[in-house]
């Protein structure tokens, strides 16, 4: 039997879309052996966690539904923070930022997509860090995160067991090179199946 990875990503009103779904597609899409796609299932158990169990209405108005709660969430082993709007309002919402360090401090991986580096900043996980963000944040981060030594022209940022990644549709580069924790033959068929061009460069895109 299996070990799935756990892996919860967070969902909040006003999350980038795409920050969350790219990731979730590309650990859900994840197979240890391509030619069993249909068989076994991806070795990332991937789920939505909110504070709630009510609907979330991420950018655009797209609502959806967590797996979990803040209360429910199991121990996870990868931690996904989303970035969007949202963020400017979560990073004063002390429930969040507590399960956000609480869940950090057992888990095997964090990351962030985006703006969702605020989120890991106001917890205290970058402190000391080098760390990256949206291009349109990144004065914004230093400012707010005196602490942190901001990447400008990197598209992710790998520092310790935390990575933060650039903009919006960083976030699935980022999640292709979490795939590599099984090899980088995994993380290649990945994104193969999903008819999405390999990351070769750590170079930002914009």
């Amino acid at each position: 039997m299996m070990n799935r990875v756990q892996t919860g990503i967070l969902i909040f009103d006003d999350a980038g879309v795409l920050d969350f779904c790219g990731p979730f597609e590309v650990f859900s899409a994840a197979r240890l052996t391509e030619a069993k796609r249909r068989e076994e299932p991806s070795p990332f158990d991937v789920f939505l966690v909110a504070e709630t169990d009510a609907a979330v209405t991420a950018s655009g108005g797209m609502r959806v539904l967590p797996r979990h709660t803040f209360e429910t969430c199991p121990a996870l082993d990868l931690l996904v923070v989303p970035g969007g709007w949202g963020t400017r309002r979560e990073v004063d919402n002390p429930r969040a930022i507590e399960w956000v360090a609480k869940q950090a401090s057992g888990a095997k991986l964090v990351t962030s997509v985006c703006t969702g580096s605020f989120l890991l900043g106001r917890a205290g996980l970058l402190a000391g860090k080098r760390a990256t963000t949206h291009w349109a944040s990144l004065d914004r981060m230093r400012a707010a995160l005196p602490g942190v030594t901001v990447e400008d022209g990197l598209h992710w940022v790998e520092d310790g067991n935390v990575l933060t990644s650039a903009g919006i549709a960083a976030g699935i580069e980022l999640a292709v090179v979490v795939a590599k924790l099984f090899g980088e033959a995994v993380a290649r068929a990945t994104a193969q199946h999903m008819e999405y061009p390999f990351p070769e460069s750590n170079a930002r895109r914009i």
